[in-house]
């Protein structure tokens, strides 16, 4: 945002006094960021021989705690979340295979909730540690509480016939508050397991941590604060070095981000400005504490005038098909209008599942590109690139194998897929693999086990070629002759030489060149050729196989993300709500607003956590006949927990809102509801 004259609440905040903690809040296009830089260059001109820390964020920061370990010598390897959370399922395997020692001398019960479902168990297990990580809070910590927290509930249970709970509570669930003598022991008891389960977890998840050194950014900032108060002599380093500390977008700090701002600058943050609003808290992932990381500030300046004023519309279709084209429609209006692709932005609650949207798009020659909580090696277009590489690695993936085929670069018919998979008509054909090619991947216990080897042996050997049609004889025998050639490419030649190679001459051109379409393909791949040479780089000694598997395990994840890109100017963005976070677009569509997708219903984790009442799972294991524990549901009766959680979709809703400046078109598709289970965001914008 660009201001001529800056305003007389901007001024105070410009002028404040340096040594002091300052905070500047304000909602969206109140000017909060421009007064920050203003008061940035003024101390460049103040304090010429100042060195600053510059901090947009949570990722800013942990980003200078990598930097600084590693400017003392320690030796870290940062990794994302999913590599995390395969970290930490290294943690859990002896869990799974109840090779505890505290199974074995019936110390625990392995009768605890959730772990009917490992998986799910994994998940929210991972999540729980690291929103404690965010929150500062250890594994000692966080079971002492655990334990207190259940003393103190079940040594004095809650009235749970209160007609309040009964009132509120679904008649479903009436079962889980029966809470005899007998049930309230033997829940008690199962959720003290369950909290020392998750605190040996915790402690292996550190020890693997601190023995790998593979961090996370969190992990690392954590790491770089106890590096500091290691030796006080550190931080008063820093802090002679730097003396200033800027932070934009503070209110999406944790208090594990305040402890090392702290490290640096004292309790008293002195030195620092942070920036922000703390009603745009809205990460469902991070644990958040705006009001900790204000409440520092000796001096705030609150800004109040807002500068966009955008122009709202709002529109309900019947079906989310009318709605992509009516969004289509829109921003082929706009780019008509000249407004530049750019400047024009799709905002979803989450981007998981928006491709009928950039399909539409795409059909109207729109160019898209989806980012934030997409997962990069997902995308259909990467799966078929995906699929070449593994080609080519090992044909008796047949699932790949079969991908391939039918797509458009091979396109057979599912007549001709039908007839690879037979026999050959040679019955006597060797079963067995040869020194130049790599053995199958895939076991079977079955008695058949040609069947595991049936499909690849016929497309690489060609025994079922005379019986095929002459134009799938042709095309199967192209994909043969380019396989062996792409096979010695990949013994010969670095990775970014043949993955280049195998996608030009192996996958389909979507759209004519230049088309949006086409640009689409090309961003697909080059997002995912990114990916790959990243981990390469993390990991020289890695062979191919080993990144394909490394792919393979991230297509399931629902922690992979992708952040807007500076290369993709000349492409309408959808974005997910956080992704769109300290951006501002000239037109905007907030889309599929409807219960279910925005907001998002409300489904708790499998176990939750109370620093006052501690853990509360929600699985009641054992021989109960209710499927909830009653903790849980006098839980969410008395902490109001879906109406906080629906608090905060509403704040991100509002958010998004004023990522727009001159335009805002906001849809759904379907008959509204009442609002009674979530609230109808689309339906309350149009009575006010």
């Amino acid at each position: 945002m660009i201001l001529l004259e800056p305003t007389a609440e901007q001024r105070s905040a410009i002028d404040a006094p340096y040594e002091e903690c300052l905070a500047i809040l304000g909602a969206a296009g109140t000017g909060k960021s421009t007064a920050l830089n203003e008061r940035i260059a003024r101390l460049r001109i103040v304090e010429p021989d100042a060195d600053p820390l510059l901090l947009v964020g949570d990722r800013r920061i942990e980003q200078y705690a990598v930097e600084l370990l590693r400017a003392h010598g320690v030796e870290i390897t940062p990794i994302d979340d999913v590599d995390a959370e395969l970290l930490f399922a290294d943690a859990c395997e002896p869990l799974f295979a109840l090779r505890w020692e505290e199974f074995a001398r019936d110390r625990l019960d392995p009768e605890v909730p959730g772990l009917r479902s490992p998986q799910r168990f994994l998940r929210s297990a991972f999540r729980l540690i690291r929103r404690l990580r965010d929150a500062g809070i250890g594994p000692a910590l966080f079971l002492s509480r655990a334990m207190a927290g259940a003393t103190e509930f079940y040594a004095k249970p809650p009235n749970f016939a209160d007609p309040a709970l009964l009132v509120a509570t679904k008649t479903s669930y009436h079962d889980s508050l029966e809470m005899t003598a007998p049930e309230l022991q033997r829940q008690h008891r199962r959720e003290i397991d369950l909290a020392k389960i998750l605190t040996g977890l915790y402690e292996r998840y550190l020890e693997l941590v601190g023995s790998s050194g593979r961090m996370t950014g969190g992990d690392a900032v954590i790491a770089a604060t106890h590096y500091l108060y290691e030796d006080a002599a550190r931080g008063a380093a820093l802090r002679e070095r730097h003396r200033f500390a800027f932070i934009d977008d503070a209110q999406d700090l944790t208090n594990a981000h305040l402890e090392l701002l702290a490290a640096i600058f004292g309790e008293a943050l002195a030195g620092v400005t942070l920036c922000g609003d703390p009603r745009s808290a809205i990460s469902t992932v991070r644990m958040t504490q705006p009001e900790n990381a204000f409440a520092r500030a000796r001096v705030k300046v609150e800004l109040h005038d807002e500068h966009r004023t955008p122009r709202v519309e709002v529109a309900r279709v019947a079906t989310p098909r009318d709605e992509a084209a009516l969004i289509a429609e829109r921003a082929g209006a706009w780019l008509a209008e000249g407004v530049r692709p750019e400047r024009i932005a799709v905002i979803f609650r989450s981007v998981h599942d928006v491709e009928p949207y950039e399909r539409a798009l795409l059909d109207r020659n729109v160019p898209a590109i989806v980012a934030g909580d997409v997962n990069v090696f997902a995308d259909r277009r990467a799966l078929d690139a995906l699929a070449l590489l593994w080609n080519v690695y090992d044909p008796f993936r047949h699932d790949w194998l079969l991908r391939t085929l039918a797509n458009p670069a091979v396109g057979l018919s599912d007549a001709s897929l039908a007839a690879l998979c037979d026999e050959p008509p040679d019955a006597q054909r060797p079963l067995f693999a040869f020194d130049d090619e790599p053995a199958p991947t895939v076991r079977s216990s079955r008695w058949d086990q040609k069947r595991d080897l049936r499909l690849g042996w016929n497309v690489t050997r060609g025994e079922r070629d005379a019986g095929l049609s002459d134009d799938a004889r042709t095309r199967v025998a192209r994909f043969r002759s380019l396989r062996e050639r792409w096979l010695r490419l990949m013994h010969g030649a670095p990775f970014s030489t043949f993955a280049r190679t195998v996608w030009r001459e192996g996958l389909a051109r979507e759209g004519e060149p230049g088309s949006a379409r086409a640009r689409a393909q090309q961003a697909a791949l080059r997002r995912l050729f990114d990916r790959l040479c990243d981990v390469l780089a993390r990991d020289a000694n890695l062979t191919v196989g080993g990144l394909l598997e490394h792919a393979e395990r991230r297509i399931e994840s629902d922690l992979v993300a992708c952040e807007p890109d500076e290369r993709h100017r000349g492409f309408v963005h959808l974005l997910s709500v956080e992704a769109a976070r300290g951006r501002e677009f000239e037109r905007v569509v907030l889309a599929s607003v409807r219960p279910g997708s925005f907001p998002r219903w409300y489904s708790p984790d499998a176990f939750l956590f109370s620093p006052r009442l501690g853990m509360i799972p929600k699985e009641n294991a054992g021989s109960s006949r209710a499927s909830r524990t009653g903790k849980f549901t006098y839980y969410m009766f008395a902490s109001k927990a879906a109406q906080h959680y629906y608090a905060r979709e509403r704040r991100a809703f509002a958010y998004a809102m004023r990522r727009a400046r001159n335009e805002l078109l906001v849809t759904a598709a379907g008959t509204p509801t009442r609002g009674t289970t979530a609230p109808e965001f689309l339906e309350e914008l149009r009575e006010h």
